[in-house]
C-alpha cells in the first residue's frame, strides 16, 4: 500500500489550499482515508476522515472551513482547506485504514502547510 500526498504550501491567513492523497496497492485494505496533522511540539491529531460510503469526521477546530472528499474510482482523497489560520500550520499526513475512529496503519509522506498571519 502506498499513499502519495501533495498540495501543501505557503498561504496567507484567510487563504485556501487543497491537499490530495492518492492510494495504490490497497486491495481491500483501506476503506477509510483521512488527514492528520502535526505541528512542532504537538501530537499528531486527526483533521478529517471519510469512509468509502461518504461518512465523515472532523476535528472541531476545522468544521465549517475544511471539507474532505474522495473519488473512489481514483482511490484519491482530497482536503479542501478554506479560511486558513496560522494555527492550521503543520505537516499534514494522509492516512488509510478501516475505521473512522481509529488511526489506520497506512501513512503517506507528510506535506507542509504554512499559514502566515
Amino acid at each position: 500500500v502506498q499513499l502519495q500526498a501533495s498540495g501543501g504550501g505557503l498561504v496567507q491567513s484567510g487563504g485556501s489550499l487543497r491537499l490530495s492523497c492518492a492510494a495504490s496497492g490497497t486491495g481491500d485494505s483501506i476503506n477509510v482515508m483521512g488527514w492528520y496533522r502535526q505541528a512542532p511540539g504537538n501530537q499528531r491529531e486527526l483533521v478529517a476522515a471519510i469512509t468509502d460510503g461518504g461518512d465523515t469526521r472532523y476535528v472541531e477546530s476545522v468544521k465549517g472551513r475544511f471539507t474532505i472528499s474522495r473519488d473512489n474510482a481514483k482511490n484519491t482523497v482530497y482536503l479542501q482547506m478554506n479560511n486558513l489560520k496560522p494555527e492550521d500550520s503543520a505537516v499534514y499526513f494522509c492516512n488509510g485504514g478501516r475505521s473512522l475512529y481509529l488511526r489506520g496503519e497506512y501513512w503517506g509522506q507528510g506535506t507542509l502547510v504554512t499559514v502566515s498571519s
